[in-house]
C-alpha cells in the first residue's frame, strides 16, 4: 500500500473529436465528484461558477461503470434543461444507487463564457476501477 495520501483531482484526456473526463480520488464517491468537475471544466472554468443553487440527483445502475454514465448524463440533463453549471458535488453510492447534491448557478454567458455544450456521456473509454495505490478512477468520454 502506498503511504502517500491521494489528493482528489480531475483531468481531461484526448479522444478524437470528443473529450475524456477522469476523476481520481481516494474513494469511489470522490472519484465520481471529480469526474463531474472535469465535465464542468469542459464547459467553463469551475472557479468562475458559484455554488448558490443545490440540486438533488439520484440514479441507479447495475454496476459502477453504468452508474458513472447515468450520473454524468443526469448532470448534463440538469445543465441543459435548467441552464445550470455546477461547481461542486457531494456523492453517496450504496447498493447500485447514487444520491448526490450538485451545487452551482445559472449560466451567465458573459461571466462563464461556455466553450461547448456537452451532449452526453458515452460508453467509450468507460472505466471505474481502483488502482494499485488504492486510488479510485472514474472515466468516460463525453460527446461535445
Amino acid at each position: 500500500m502506498n503511504s502517500k495520501p491521494i489528493t482528489p483531482h480531475w483531468e481531461h484526456f484526448e479522444h478524437e473529436a470528443d473529450i475524456g473526463i477522469r476523476g481520481i480520488a481516494p474513494t469511489l464517491e470522490q472519484a465520481f465528484e471529480q469526474a463531474a468537475l472535469a465535465m464542468t471544466a469542459v464547459v467553463t472554468d469551475p472557479d468562475l461558477v458559484s455554488d448558490a443553487t443545490a440540486v438533488a440527483i439520484t440514479c441507479t445502475a447495475p454496476d459502477t461503470e453504468l452508474l458513472l454514465v447515468s450520473w454524468i448524463n443526469e448532470l448534463i440533463y440538469e445543465m441543459a434543461v435548467h441552464g445550470l453549471l455546477f461547481k461542486r458535488y457531494q456523492v453517496v453510492i450504496a447498493n447500485g444507487k447514487l444520491s448526490a447534491t450538485a451545487f452551482g448557478a445559472a449560466v451567465d454567458r458573459q461571466k462563464h463564457q461556455p466553450a461547448v455544450e456537452i451532449k452526453g456521456a458515452t460508453l467509450t473509454e468507460l472505466r471505474v476501477y481502483q488502482q494499485a495505490d488504492d486510488a479510485w478512477v472514474a472515466q468516460c468520454v463525453v460527446d461535445v
